[in-house]
C-alpha cells in the first residue's frame, strides 16, 4: 500500500490532538556504529523533520518532542555543549521550512537557563512563526515533569491563589493552552516515562517501539497512530 492510501485510510479515522514523542536511541544507535554519540543526535535531526511533515499532513494540532531533559545537564560537557550548537543550528535552518508549512513553534521547560544563544534562536523561531495555525511543534527543552510541577505550585502560592482543582491547576502549567497528549510514543524501546509530561500523561495512550530515534520515519509514526485508532478511550470509565 502507498503512503498517500495510508494517509487517507488514517485520516478518515479519529486522530490524536496531540501526540508526544520521547526520542530515544540517538546513542545507541550510533554506538552500532561505531561512531560517536553526536552523530546518533545529528542522524536524529532526519527524524524531527520526518514526524513534523508527517503529523501536518495528518492534522494533528500539537508534537511535543522531548528534545533537552533537566537530567541531561549530567552528560558530558562536551556532548551537551554540541546538542545545543545542533538545536542552534536547527532553529537557523529549520525556520523557512517550519513557516512554508504553517507550523507555529514554543517551548515548555526552564528555557531561562539555556545558553544566549539558544534563547535568542528560540524567541526568533518563535516570533517568526507566532502567526501560523497549522501543527504546534512545542519542544520540551530543559524540561522536568517533577520541577513543572513544583514551578507550577510556585506559581499559584505567588498569586495567592486559594481555589485550585484540576481544571485550572493545568493553567499553570508550562503546557497551559494546549490539549493533553493523546497518544505518546517512546522510541528504541524503553519502558518508562523519563520525568516527561507527568501530568497530562494521566490519560494518554503508550506506544513503545524498538525503533531508534534516528530510524523512525513515516511508516513508525503512521503504525503508532493505527495503533492509537485501534484503542477503545474510557478514562476510568466502562
Amino acid at each position: 500500500m502507498s503512503s498517500d492510501d495510508a494517509l487517507k485510510r488514517i485520516k478518515n479515522k479519529p486522530l490524536p490532538r496531540h501526540i508526544a514523542v520521547i526520542m530515544d536511541g540517538n546513542g545507541r544507535w550510533a554506538k552500532k556504529r561505531g561512531l560517536p554519540r553526536l552523530f546518533g543526535h545529528r542522524a536524529g535531526t532526519q527524524s524531527v523533520r520526518e514526524a513534523v511533515k508527517v503529523c501536518g499532513e495528518l492534522g494533528i494540532e500539537v508534537l511535543t518532542l522531548y528534545a533537552f531533559s533537566t537530567e541531561n545537564w549530567v552528560r558530558p560537557k562536551t556532548e551537551v555543549n554540541a546538542l545545543m550548537g545542533l538545536l542552534s543550528k536547527m532553529l537557523s535552518s529549520e525556520i523557512s521550512e517550519l513557516d512554508k508549512n504553517n507550523v507555529r513553534l514554543m517551548t515548555v521547560g526552564r528555557t531561562h537557563e539555556l545558553p544566549p544563544k539558544v534563547q535568542d534562536d528560540l524567541r526568533k523561531g518563535i516570533e517568526k512563526l507566532k502567526h501560523n495555525t497549522g501543527l504546534t511543534l512545542n519542544l520540551a527543552l530543559n524540561y522536568g515533569g517533577r520541577q513543572e510541577i513544583v514551578d507550577a505550585i510556585k506559581k499559584i502560592q505567588k498569586l495567592g491563589i486559594k481555589n485550585i482543582d484540576e481544571k485550572n491547576f493545568s493553567d499553570y502549567l508550562y503546557t497551559a493552552g494546549l490539549p493533553d497528549p493523546d497518544l505518546m510514543i517512546r522510541t528504541s524501546g524503553e519502558m518508562r516515562l523519563s520525568n516527561f509530561l507527568l501530568y497530562q500523561l494521566a490519560y494518554a495512550e503508550l506506544y513503545v517501539t524498538e525503533t531508534l530515534w534516528p530510524d523512525f520515519r513515516r511508516e513508525h509514526l503512521y503504525k503508532a497512530v493505527e495503533e492509537y485508532q485501534k484503542r477503545e478511550r474510557r478514562f476510568g470509565g466502562t
